[in-house]
């Protein structure tokens, strides 16, 4: 589940299925989560510039726009995926829809960017909040599994301002997802990170979870 071949042909015969475009979720929507990305932003907030949000891997879902959309501070949104299909397949949808910000100087974008490369994007510690839905799982479960997790591990720490966050949503159970969070999150002589778990909900029979990696550099 790492390949990009694999998730250009699932974008390309998921929206051949239909006549016009509808955003697939892997796990849930927006709403499930908006009451956790919202404060966290607005408890963000800088008067002087927006905050920088990542949705990595983003595919085709709606969470980005939706960040984008109903933020209540102004952010630049940047979704990037693997796929080039899925990019484009949202860039063209946005741009069809015109989707309106709460605020007026918000802005979004689409690329296209492998997550264990972030730093080929973004300089370091200039992003506020990554926003992991399940990109993180596919890893996991890949034939490296946990060592290309725990490189996009450490390219979202490199990323992200002193104390910014990287928000994980999952269906792993914390006795596992927290160990290894707290492991290869740790950088000594450079930086530390506390991990902090809440519930999301259950659906359809499953219990999800949100895992915050907040980053503090070493001085």
């Amino acid at each position: 589940m790492d390949k990009k071949a694999t998730w250009d042909r699932f974008y390309a015969e998921t929206s051949s299925r239909t006549p016009t475009f509808k955003n697939f979720e892997w796990f849930f929507g927006f709403e499930s989560v908006r009451d956790i990305i919202m404060p966290l932003l607005q408890t963000m907030s800088r008067p002087d510039a927006a905050l920088r949000v990542v949705d990595m891997g983003c595919g085709t879902s709606a969470l980005g726009p939706s960040i984008y959309r109903h933020s209540p501070v102004s952010v630049h949104v940047t979704c990037a995926d693997i796929s080039p299909i899925a990019v484009k397949l949202m860039q063209e949808h946005i741009q069809a829809k015109t989707i309106q910000p709460h605020i007026l100087s918000s802005q979004i974008e689409f690329i296209e960017l492998d997550c264990t490369q972030l730093d080929k994007h973004f300089s370091a510690s200039t992003v506020d909040l990554i926003v992991d839905k399940g990109t993180t799982d596919a890893l996991l479960r890949s034939r490296e599994g946990k060592e290309k997790a725990s490189l996009a591990l450490k390219q979202c720490l490199r990323v992200l301002r002193n104390s910014g966050s990287l928000l994980q949503f999952s269906d792993e159970d914390p006795d596992s997802r927290l160990l290894w969070l707290e492991t290869a999150a740790q950088d000594p002589g450079l930086m530390t990170a506390d991990v902090g778990v809440q519930e999301v909900g259950e659906l359809r029979g499953v219990q999800y979870y949100c895992y915050q990696v907040t980053p503090h550099l070493v001085l």
